[in-house]
């Protein structure tokens, strides 16, 4: 398929209502919402995933019932929804991995067709992390001994293919280092496995934030375009050289393909007042994770865009799977 069917495939989904009948016509939501989380409990996603979540169900007046599905490079979601009915009762959140790895290897889902835009929600703060009574004070510590010992030193990852596991191969590239990649399926079951000393260190998001304030977690670097001010101290990677690496991997709410155009207004109304609601804000802000809202139309057009973006890369890098 040529791009531009692609984008009006996508487009049509915004547009063409698939649902039709008594059902298009009921008050929605009339029975409790699910939101798939392609992640595990605990870490940074989950938390504010939750938070939001909460705030919907104040808005909806309907329960929204986080469901974790972590593992398969964070695209379970995705695959889920794509396969569902479209009633608008059940959600996932479009990472930016399930729209890289299409390009990588053979998906159950089509990104320009099977997928309804609602909203576009936040991206991370991202950070390499160690133990704050292991060796490592900089980041320059763990580029030197990586160097000394080349195949021990292990980092942890969220998922294999992941943006924190290619930004860590990207840096290991550039810096000559030969590390030992190791996969988990999130940030909540990274972190114990550092904390217990099966790994010398990993890249993770902001919901570690709590364990750096207590002083058993330290980070090198963070990958966000400016600094952090919660750690005002800890240096980009644009400040350690890397130009133009400001790695935030953003993400939104999608629905099934076919969704009433009704159906998609009430949940993009209900997830944009979560979204702005004062606790969910108070969220964001201890996970130091920005507000990037974009409507229905908008995220349909970035959504494009960023599966463009990744196929370039993904070409570019040379990536494969496996």
């Amino acid at each position: 398929m040529n791009r531009i069917t692609r984008r009006a495939t996508l487009g049509a989904a915004l547009a063409v209502p698939m649902v039709r009948g008594a059902a298009a016509q009921e008050r929605f939501p009339n029975r409790p919402i699910t939101l798939l989380v392609p992640f595990p409990a605990g870490g940074a996603t989950d938390v504010q995933m939750r938070a939001l979540a909460e705030a919907a169900t104040r808005h909806f007046g309907q329960p929204v019932l986080v469901e974790n599905r972590p593992g398969a490079g964070s695209t379970l979601g995705a695959a889920a929804v794509a396969r569902a009915r479209p009633d608008g009762y059940l959600v996932a959140q479009m990472t930016l991995p399930a729209l890289r790895l299409p390009h990588m290897q053979r998906m159950p889902y089509d990104v320009t067709r099977d997928f309804t835009p609602i909203i576009h929600l936040t991206g991370y703060l991202f950070a390499v992390i160690v133990r704050a009574d292991g060796p490592y004070q900089t980041w320059q510590d763990l580029i030197a001994d990586a160097r000394r010992r080349p195949g021990q030193v292990r980092l942890g990852n969220t998922g294999a293919n992941g943006t924190p596991h290619l930004t860590l191969v990207d840096l290991a590239e550039r810096e000559r280092m030969d590390i030992v990649h190791v996969p988990f399926r999130g940030e909540g079951d990274m972190v114990p496995a550092l904390l217990g000393g099966h790994i010398e260190g990993g890249a993770g998001g902001s919901g570690v934030g709590q364990l750096v304030d207590e002083g058993r977690l330290r980070m090198l670097n963070v990958w966000s375009r400016e600094r952090s001010p919660r750690w005002p101290t800890v240096p980009t990677l644009i400040e350690l050289g890397y130009q133009g690496m400001a790695v935030t991997s953003p993400y939104g709410l999608v629905a099934p393909a076919g969704l009433d155009p009704a159906i998609r207004r009430a949940l993009h109304d209900g997830f944009r007042a979560a979204l702005h609601d004062p606790a969910h804000i108070a969220t964001l802000r201890r996970l130091d994770q920005p507000l990037e809202y974009l409507d229905s139309e908008a995220y349909a057009r970035n959504m494009l865009e960023v599966y463009e973006q990744e196929r370039q890369r993904v070409e570019r890098l040379g990536l494969r799977t496996g």
